[in-house]
């Protein structure tokens, strides 16, 4: 599908192209590679996958429809992209965000619906980008993107970028996910290889090359860091949350686009090759200042550590879940040798809610404590998954279990009941100290 998508673009879009604007008096319409720009690229990165989430489990809509609206915001800012005639900063920075989105829902449609495995979506999305660039390669004699001035050139850079957003998703989650680095190695990793890119290209390697390798690799690069602040400290994360995170990237990735339509509106769009619009000087200020602000803010926001001694909470079962009061006390937390993904005991205790409302057949009230249940499972998955793959998906699927049978047009309590039972007693099978 994503094949046949990225190599029609091109004569489609371009005959469509055509006739709106015509090909006479175009610019360049990416813009320059600069410091800002990378720093943008790595940003819009998690901004695209946290708002996809937030859309599909906090709102509500699901995977399908937040496919659907995302796709359907992508055609109509590409649709714009392609109707002007020169850079405009926000708008193709707009078609980044959401290319960012589309790439990793098409991984996720791969991996999660169609149980593609991660080492086969990463060599397919790596032969499709390889293909794109051979055909591209052959109609234009060139790659730059400094020569991105047609509308066919174009719709071959879009398809180019969807691709690379694809298989950047699909190779940091071989990395980070199905080899069990997690997202902390992942920002090292990255991080690393972007840096050896760089290099490379300073001691001579070829400029296009070494811009789509370190292109394709921002992707896995944002999606670790975003990671890495959003979650909970027990999972490894900084605990600032992705809605403060989200946010953060948000204001930092606004803030620069604004002065770069600034400076192409008193400019003008630089020519071709042409250096950041203000100077180099400036271009680094910028971006520095944009990397230490985050960077700040995440240190004032970040949740304040919690000094309260507490005791470790002991495993749930689901004997236990409907205990009397004044019970013996349940042993203390073991270590469980099937699983490494450690303490379960925050998820045990939604589902013992829930159990405790479809004990009492309210069903509404069980299908909306349910719902915290998915947001937190959802929150916990780059810090859970990487540790124990298998265990994770078998919990994933019987909290899906959970949620089908509450949200049926008319749940059978029955069904619930067993459904929900079968996740706790996994739970408690599961839970334990890493």
């Amino acid at each position: 599908m994503l094949a046949s998508v990225s190599l029609t673009m091109g004569r489609v879009v371009s005959v469509a192209t055509d006739r709106l604007v015509g090909t006479r008096g175009w610019l360049t319409k990416v813009p320059a590679i600069t410091a800002t720009f990378w720093v943008i690229k790595v940003l819009s990165t998690t901004i695209g996958e946290t708002f996809a989430d937030y859309l599909a489990v906090n709102v509500g809509l699901g995977p399908a429809v937040t496919d659907a609206v995302m796709i359907a915001a992508l055609v109509v800012a590409l649709a714009m992209q392609f109707r002007t005639r020169a850079y405009t900063p926000w708008i193709y920075w707009l078609c980044v965000v959401l290319v960012s989105i589309v790439g990793t829902q098409l991984t996720d449609l791969f991996t999660d619906t169609l149980g593609v495995s991660l080492y086969v979506s990463t060599a397919v999305f790596a032969v499709v980008l390889a293909v794109v660039f051979a055909v591209w390669y052959r109609q234009e004699r060139t790659l730059a993107i400094t020569s991105i001035d047609t509308p066919r050139r174009e719709a071959f850079y879009w398809g180019a970028i969807l691709t690379t957003f694809a298989l950047g998703t699909a190779a940091g989650d071989l990395a980070t996910e199905a080899l069990s680095l997690g997202f902390r190695n992942g920002v090292l990793i990255f991080g690393g290889l972007i840096a050896a890119t760089w290099v490379a290209y300073r001691l001579g390697a070829g400029q296009v090359l070494t811009f789509w390798i370190a292109y394709v690799l921002t992707r896995p690069l944002g999606a670790s860091l975003g990671d890495l602040l959003t979650q909970d400290k027990d999972f490894g994360g900084l605990g600032l949350g992705a809605s403060v995170t989200s946010l953060l990237f948000f204001g930092t990735i606004v803030v620069l686009v604004i002065r770069e339509q600034v400076l192409v509106s008193r400019h003008g769009v630089a020519t071709k090759g042409a250096g950041p619009l203000g100077g180099y000087r400036q271009d680094y200020v910028w971006a520095g200042v944009a990397v230490v602000a985050v960077a700040v803010a995440g240190w004032v926001l970040r949740p304040a550590a919690d000094t309260t001694p507490t005791a470790e909470p002991a495993p749930v079962t689901t004997a236990q879940a409907g205990a009397r009061p004044g019970a013996p006390a349940a042993l203390p937390r073991q270590a469980h040798p099937t699983t490494k993904l450690g303490n379960l005991g925050k998820f045990a205790v939604i589902v013992t809610d829930v159990k405790a409302k479809v004990a009492q057949n309210d069903l509404a009230g069980g299908k909306s404590r349910a719902k915290d249940l998915e947001v937190a499972w959802d929150d916990a998955e780059a810090g859970l998954k990487p540790r124990d793959s298998a265990r994770w998906h078998q919990l994933d699927d019987q909290i899906d279990a959970v949620l089908t049978a509450l949200r049926a047009p008319s749940p059978v309590r029955g069904d619930c009941a067993s459904a929900v039972d079968t996740l706790l007693a996994t739970l408690s099978q599961f839970d334990g100290v890493s």
